[in-house]
């Protein structure tokens, strides 16, 4: 068997292994009564995608150097490790380069983290390292390519990552701007009127209804909401039972356990039969936008661990007092452009994320796609 390394040429993992250029193995079992018997702050990796897989922090270590981890467990995906003290569980594997003259760590990263994209594991297959030792096969160009690579792609990673720390304190400061107008013009006006908001308000009981998709197409296109962070759960193709909310008829949906709210204007279904979709009794005394908002503002205590249902009992029993109608209707559109500024930024931060993204991926494949000599 040639042992003898050449550049530019095509090797799987277990081949580099054979070579005596990297070493694959796999982490310790680290219980949790472990981690509770010897607190710390060095870090655990496992087998999650999340938290950059990290599981807990520990008050030993495995390793203090610079290796590559993947989750056997959680789909096989790579994770670089620069120098720092840490640990590795028995449901990950690392990857030790040992001739750093012949291959730079975080160009292997890079390579492994594009070709694990066309690959597919999970908890029946999977990426165990007698397994991944023979399932990665890849050209290494020179040393100096590497590092020229690497270079680029550190790169293009900072950029993204400083355009996503702008984008995101861009969002903090336009909704910090908005709550202080929210809360300065809603608790500075002229009162006129006291009501309950059960005065103001009726409600519908909607019945659960379960999601078909997740993605939208033209055969499901009925978006069905929660009133929670994550407002559109999925589509449904099924036509009849909408509640047909439209710009003429908005309404507000109102989650009887948290006291969530959003304000609604297309049609729509609803996943919980904890909602409640509010509609305005009377428009000649409350504009409906006004009470949403001033609905936000309201000093209501859910209560810990509490798990009931509110507006009937309680939220709704609440006394609001409003201004005359015409000054509401003022107060709602200085709150719209506020609000419209917030939700541009919301809807395009993940956009320019996604194009940056894109365009990362562009140059990645293009830098990572070599061809053999002959």
């Amino acid at each position: 068997m040639n042992n003898k390394f050449e550049y530019n040429k095509i090797y799987s993992l277990g081949d580099l292994e054979n070579k005596n250029i990297l070493k694959l193995g796999r982490g310790n079992v680290i219980s949790k009564n472990d981690i509770r018997n010897n607190p710390g702050d060095f870090p655990i990796y496992s087998s999650s995608a999340l938290n950059n897989g990290e599981m807990g922090r520990y008050g030993g270590y495995m390793f203090d150097d610079e290796r590559i981890t993947w989750s056997i467990d959680g789909g096989g995906r790579f994770f670089y490790r620069n120098n720092h003290k840490y640990s590795v569980t028995n449901v990950s594997g690392w990857i030790k380069i040992i001739d750093e003259n012949t291959v730079n760590t975080k160009f292997l990263y890079y390579l492994l983290s594009n070709l694990w994209l066309t690959k597919k594991y999970d908890y029946t297959s999977k990426a165990h390292p007698s397994v991944i030792r023979e399932d990665y096969s890849f050209i290494i160009p020179s040393i100096e390519v590497q590092n020229e690579i690497v270079e680029v792609l550190d790169k293009f990673t900072e950029l993204e990552a400083e355009l996503e720390a702008e984008l995101e304190a861009e969002l903090e400061a336009r909704e910090k701007q908005y709550q202080y107008y929210l809360t300065e013009l809603l608790n500075n006006y002229e009162k006129v009127n006291d009501f309950l908001i059960a005065d103001l308000i009726d409600y519908i009981q909607p019945t659960k209804y379960i999601v078909k998709t997740t993605d939208y197409n033209d055969n499901y296109e009925i978006p069905v909401l929660t009133a929670g962070k994550t407002f559109i759960l999925g589509y449904t193709n099924e036509k009849t039972g909408i509640y047909k909310a439209s710009l003429d008829a908005p309404v507000i949906i109102f989650d009887d356990f948290t006291t969530s709210m959003h304000w609604v204007d297309f049609p729509f279904k609803v996943k919980s039969s904890a909602m409640k979709i509010l509609v305005l009794k009377d428009e000649t005394v409350a504009d409906f936008k006004f009470l949403f908002y001033l609905m936000q503002t309201l000093d209501y205590n859910v209560g810990v661990g509490v798990h009931s249902r509110h507006w009937i009992s309680k939220y709704s029993q609440q006394e609001i007092s409003l201004p005359s109608l015409e000054e509401q209707k003022r107060i709602v559109s200085i709150l719209d452009k506020f609000s419209a500024l917030v939700n541009d930024i919301k809807e395009g931060l993940p956009a320019e994320i996604e194009l940056r993204g894109k365009q990362y991926e562009y140059y990645r494949d293009k830098l990572l796609t070599f061809d053999t000599e002959e």
